[in-house]
Formats: structure tokens, C-alpha cells, sequence
């Protein structure tokens, strides 16, 4: 079952321009922009064919192809990285039967969680789309709270039945909890990460959809397929420890890089 990695990125971000070029200092000083990191990161990850850099902007393209990355250009009419992945599978040769999105904004992701989330798919054979999810333990919880108190969008949690099929995501802390943890304490709130695993079918028909009044309201693309009624299977990773988090601000820059070095990551 081939299996393609494809890293969308664009420069037009409305939060933060410029992000995938934006550089990040790891453990040894050395600075790496963010497209660099999320390439490294998805190269790292086993049983993959192929690794494509999706763009629709020249600037990223040029400093993709400057480190060997597999660049191909996108329309810049994609209004999200799924629409972006769907073009990129269009416009490339080869067959592939399962399509990864790693979105440009997590180089923290592990390779296992990509694993973990293709072997999820592959071993639900009526799946068609997939996403994976981390427990989070109270530090990552007061951050996410910390950061909607002061007005910002921090991590995006998920909310999924008794066969992980996805109830809901979203930009808010859900489910509520009504109480103090931790910052070593296991929650119920489970941390959704930006990455997900289609099968070719569902990729190909996501962007002939309407974007419906939920993505809207939320910014998150991953709620095309439960407003159309596709249900999206919640795959939970283990994080062993790890530290993950997503830039979505600049000021999640410092706290990233300090991730790198603590983890001792060039």
C-alpha cells in the first residue's frame, strides 16, 4: 500500500505571514526555518514512498528545493492544506493508497505518530479518514486555556465516540472539566494534531464540497467530512514523553525552540 507524505504550505497565512520561512534555532544553535523542520520531520517517518513540499508561492518553493526537497506548485485558489494535498496528488505521477497531510506548522511531530496513524487507517478498512489525537496532562491543558484567556488560538482539542469516530473538534478546550490539574496529570481532554491520512477516494472528493457554516465559525478544515457526514477516525498516539506543540503565533516560537533544546534536537 504506497503511501505519500504531503507537506502543504503557504505564505498567505492570515495569522502569521510568512510562517513556513519563518527560522527556528535548535539545540546546537543552528537556525532551520520551519518548512526545513517539517520536511526533516516527515523524512523521519518509515514505510513512506514519497515526500512532496505543496505551495503555491515561489519563496517557499525556491527554499524548499534549496535543502532537496520534492517541490510541486498548487493553485493559489486551495483554501486549506487538504485542497492543497488533494491538487498536489493530481499533479504528480504514481499511485498512491494512502495520502498523509503533514501540515508545515508541527516540526515536533513525531515520526511515530505518522505511523501509528497509517497502521490506524490501514487496520479500519471502512475508514476513509483519519486524524490522531494525544491526551494531554495538565501542563499542555493550562496552556491551552492560558492562551484562549489571553485572546489567542492555541492547540485544537477533539471529542470522538466509543469507536473513535469523531463527535467534534475544536479551537476551544473540549469537553469541559470544571476543575484544576496538574501539570503532571493525565486529563480527559484530548489534543488533536495536525496531521491527517486519507484515502484517495475521500481526498478527491473533499474540494468539490462547499465549506460548510462549522469550518467557517472553527478554521478547521477536518469538519468538511463531518458536516458531509464522512466520519473521521480519531487515532490516539502516545507522545512517550515527547514535547509537541504547533506554531500558530509568533510567540510560539521561544517555547518551541525550547522544546528543541531541551530534547537536545539540532
Amino acid at each position: 500500500m504506497p503511501v505519500l507524505i504531503v507537506i502543504p504550505a503557504r505564505y498567505a497565512s492570515t495569522r502569521y505571514p510568512g510562517k513556513p520561512l519563518v527560522e527556528l534555532r535548535g539545540a546546537d544553535g543552528e537556525a532551520k526555518s520551519l518548512i526545513r523542520r517539517s520536511w526533516d520531520a516527515a523524512m523521519q517517518v518509515n514505510g513512506v514512498d514519497r515526500v512532496v513540499v505543496a505551495t503555491d508561492d515561489d519563496r517557499i518553493a525556491d527554499a524548499a528545493r534549496s535543502f532537496g526537497a520534492d517541490v510541486v506548485m498548487t493553485s493559489v485558489d486551495c483554501q486549506n492544506g487538504t485542497e492543497r494535498c488533494a491538487e498536489a496528488v493530481q499533479n504528480i505521477d504514481g499511485d498512491y493508497d494512502i495520502v498523509v497531510n503533514l501540515q508545515g506548522d508541527a516540526p515536533l511531530t513525531p515520526a511515530w505518530f505518522v505511523e501509528d496513524l497509517v497502521a490506524g487507517l490501514r487496520a479500519q478498512p471502512d475508514a476513509d479518514v483519519a486524524t490522531p489525537v494525544l491526551r494531554t496532562e495538565g501542563g499542555a491543558l493550562n496552556g491551552f486555556l492560558a492562551d484562549r484567556r489571553a485572546g489567542r488560538v492555541g492547540g485544537t482539542t477533539a471529542v470522538f465516540g466509543t469507536n473513535h469516530n469523531a463527535l467534534y473538534f475544536s479551537k476551544e478546550v473540549i469537553p469541559y472539566t470544571g476543575k484544576d490539574f496538574a501539570d503532571d496529570d493525565e486529563t480527559p481532554v484530548f489534543h488533536h494534531v495536525g496531521v491527517y491520512a486519507y484515502r484517495p477516494q475521500a481526498l478527491a472528493a473533499y474540494p468539490g464540497w462547499a465549506s460548510g457554516p462549522l469550518e467557517q465559525l472553527e478554521g478547521l478544515e477536518q469538519l468538511r467530512f463531518l458536516e458531509r457526514g464522512t466520519p473521521v477516525l480519531c487515532v490516539e498516539v502516545d507522545g512517550k514523553g515527547r514535547a509537541f506543540w504547533e506554531l500558530n503565533n509568533p510567540e510560539d516560537v521561544p517555547l518551541i525552540e525550547g522544546m528543541l533544546n531541551k530534547m537536545g534536537q539540532a
